[in-house]
């Protein structure tokens, strides 16, 4: 009978092993180090934290996706870095984009990493062709380096998007260097004007990404972005969030590329003449996106790094995105509602 007993006890405590690791996520049950050895099991599982401020009934109208942390470029100030190689397989990215359409997204914003680096840009394309022809949203953009996009793409593709927004944020080539935009040989400058008249060709909406940071804060880009006439210029200021450019555990370190809210403004004022011009101060940008990871996870950034809620795949919508921390207001007051559909934006092509 003592054996007996010990056997069960044995099989309990056994259980108990086990239970840490019947959590695991989306991964094959495969615990992969990250940066400074902690696995990165230890660090999805660190989510954040419900805002009891927030409306549990906060609609995901806009809803940025950065299905992939991997890319081509080392800009030093990045603030999503490659801290995994993970990507949902395609038919779960569509589920949860599905997802989020039930429950009123009426844009999605594809990101990374760089969302042309996985499968060629296959990956990316379908995405984009699910959500425009199936789930018919409004509004598909893209933001992309534009180092890996071919006019073959534009070709299959280009019918479905409804934006595609390529980050410069100089127009001065060894500045492009200094900041980690470089491409060798390759201009990144002459990379954006193909794709601008690539976006004319196909009928897409072009638009401009620009980080302001301690190497282009001074630089006049007036004409340049007068002659290259995007919808939208978005000019960010250089963020720090810890865990990505900032402390220990990150794999950028974005210090030396930080400007004062003063030279921020400065920038601002020598552009005032640009009537696209959207400028985001740190303020505006921290909290103002609703940001899902590669694991469809909403990102709270609201204590200066990136929490992670529980997956939607795993527990839906709603219940996710309380752990977002998304400003509404913010999101409003920056102007994150505007006309984003080429269909409403009458351009001439």
């Amino acid at each position: 009978m003592l054996k007996a007993l010990s056997k069960r006890l044995n099989f309990f405590l056994f259980i108990l092993k086990l239970l840490p690791f019947w959590g695991w996520h989306r991964d094959g049950g495969k615990e992969k180090l990250g940066v400074g050895g902690k696995s990165t099991l230890a660090q999805k599982n660190r989510t954040g934290t419900a805002n009891p401020d927030q409306e549990a009934s906060v609609t995901p109208t806009s809803v940025n996706y950065h299905f992939t942390r991997q890319c081509n470029y080392k800009c030093g100030f990045c603030f999503h870095t490659a801290k995994t190689s993970f990507v949902l397989p395609l038919e779960e990215a569509k589920r949860g984009l599905s997802m989020l359409k039930e429950v009123g997204m009426e844009k999605i914003n594809f990101s990374g990493g760089e969302p042309f680096l996985h499968m060629r840009g296959e990956f990316v394309g379908k995405l984009v062709q699910f959500c425009k022809k199936t789930l018919e949203l409004p509004s598909v953009s893209i933001v992309s380096n534009g180092s890996r996009i071919t006019e073959k793409w534009f070709k299959q593709y280009g019918k479905h998007l409804d934006i595609l927004a390529v980050s410069c944020d100089s127009f001065n080539e060894d500045i492009n260097v200094l900041i980690g935009r470089g491409q060798g040989k390759k201009s990144h400058v002459e990379s954006l004007q193909r794709l601008r008249q690539w976006c004319r060709d196909y009928g897409v909406a072009f638009k401009l990404n620009s980080v302001i940071n301690r190497f282009n804060v001074d630089e006049n880009m007036n004409e340049q972005i007068k002659a290259i006439n995007p919808v939208r210029w978005k000019v960010f200021q250089c963020l720090i969030i810890e865990g990505e450019n900032s402390g220990e555990e990150a794999l950028r370190q974005a210090e030396r590329f930080i400007i004062s809210d003063e030279e921020f403004n400065l920038f601002l004022e020598r552009h005032k003449g640009i009537s696209c011009l959207v400028p985001e101060s740190n303020q505006k940008m921290r909290d103002s996106y609703l940001i899902l990871d590669e694991y469809m996870r909403f990102l709270n950034c609201r204590n200066g790094r990136k929490d992670p809620s529980k997956s939607i795949l795993d527990v839906g919508v709603e219940n996710a995105i309380k752990f977002s921390g998304f400003d509404e207001k913010m999101f409003l007051q920056r102007g994150g509602k505007y006309v984003w559909s080429k269909a409403d934006l009458k351009l001439d092509w």
